[in-house]
C-alpha cells in the first residue's frame, strides 16, 4: 500500500505519570524530525509501578489521562499517526486495563487495544507477576487502517500466542507489533526469536518499541527496540539499553512478496488433532 518511515521510541517510565509524558514527547519530538510518519512507544509509557495501590491512585480515565492528551496533541501539532503502545486505564466499571492508543494526524483517536493476554508467571531466582490481579484482559483484537498500511495491535506478552498475530495477518494487516516491557530474564532468552517468528510466520513487518533498564520500581526491562522485516530480518534495534529511537523506512510491498513466495497464510488447511483414548478428535484453532 506504500512507502514510509516508521519509529520505535524506547523509554525507561518511572512512577511518575507527568515526567513520562515529557520523555515520551522529547522522543517523539525527535522521531517525527527524522522524517517518521508512524511513531509507537513501549507498554506502559505512563508509568511502571509494581505496587498496586500507588498504579490504582494514579489512574484516569481515557481522555483525563496526561498520556493520552500529550499524545493526542503531538499527533496533531507533528501530522504524525501516533501509537501509544500502552498505558493504564481506568475502566469506568473500576477495573484497570492496559491499553493501548492510536492517534490519527487530525489527533482523532482511531483505535484502541487492551492486552488480552495476562502475564501470569512465575520465573526463575523468585521473579513472580500477576497482571491479572491488577488488569482486565481484552477480548478484541484490532487491525487498525492507516491509509498507507495495515497495523495490527497487541502489546508484549501477546507476541507469545502466535494466533493473534496470525488472525491480524488474515485480516489483512502488512505491519505487526508488540510494543513492551519484557522482562530482562525473559528478553534474553526469547525477545528477538519471538519477533522473528511472528514477522516470518505471517510475512509481515514486526515493530516493537521497548521499556529498557532498572526502573524506579525497581524492575529491569530487556529494551532492544526492534523493526523487523517481513523475511524476519532486523533492519534497525536499539541496542544501548538507554531511552533513544530507531527510524527504518517500511515498505508494504515487501509483505505482499514475502506471501507470495511462501504463501503459507494462503496454503494453511484446516484439520483435526486427536489424542490416544480420545473418541472425538478436537478442533484446531484456525
Amino acid at each position: 500500500m506504500g512507502v514510509f518511515k516508521a519509529a520505535a521510541v524506547q523509554m525507561r517510565s518511572g512512577t511518575d505519570v507527568a515526567r513520562n509524558a515529557k520523555a515520551m514527547e522529547e522522543l517523539v519530538r525527535e522521531a517525527a524530525a527524522k522524517g517518521a510518519v508512524y511513531v509507537q512507544t513501549p507498554e506502559m509509557t505512563g508509568a511502571l509501578m509494581k505496587d498496586r495501590e500507588s498504579l490504582r491512585a494514579s489512574l484516569k480515565s481515557d481522555q483525563q489521562d496526561l498520556i493520552y492528551q500529550a499524545a493526542q496533541r503531538l499527533a496533531k501539532e507533528l501530522g504524525i499517526h501516533l501509537h501509544v503502545g500502552s498505558t493504564a486505564i481506568a475502566r469506568p466499571d473500576g477495573k484497570v486495563a492496559n491499553r493501548a492508543f492510536l492517534f490519527d494526524p487530525s489527533g482523532a483517536l482511531t483505535a484502541t487495544y487492551d492486552k488480552i493476554h495476562m502475564f501470569d508467571v512465575d520465573l526463575d531466582n523468585g521473579e513472580s507477576w500477576r497482571e491479572s490481579a491488577t488488569y482486565e484482559p481484552g477480548t478484541a483484537s484490532v487491525v487498525a487502517d492507516l491509509g498507507f498500511a495495515r497495523v495490527g495491535l497487541a502489546i508484549c506478552y501477546d507476541v507469545r500466542f502466535p494466533q493473534l498475530f496470525r488472525a491480524e495477518a488474515l485480516s489483512g494487516a502488512e505491519v505487526l507489533t508488540a510494543p513492551a516491557a519484557f522482562t530482562r530474564q525473559t528478553g534474553e532468552a526469547h525477545w528477538h526469536i519471538l519477533q522473528r517468528a511472528r514477522a516470518i510466520e505471517n510475512g509481515a513487518w514486526m515493530i516493537s518499541a521497548a521499556q529498557a533498564g532498572l526502573h524506579e520500581d525497581g524492575r529491569e526491562t530487556f529494551g532492544h527496540s526492534l523493526i523487523v522485516d517481513p523475511w524476519g530480518k532486523i533492519i534497525a534495534e536499539l541496542d544501548s539499553g538507554e531511552p533513544g529511537i530507531v527510524v527504518a523506512e517500511i515498505d508494504t510491498a515487501a509483505a505482499a512478496a514475502a506471501r507470495r513466495k511462501v504463501p503459507n497464510l494462503k496454503n494453511a488447511r484446516e484439520f483435526a488433532v486427536t489424542t490416544t483414548g480420545e473418541t472425538a478428535p478436537l478442533r484446531a484453532a484456525s
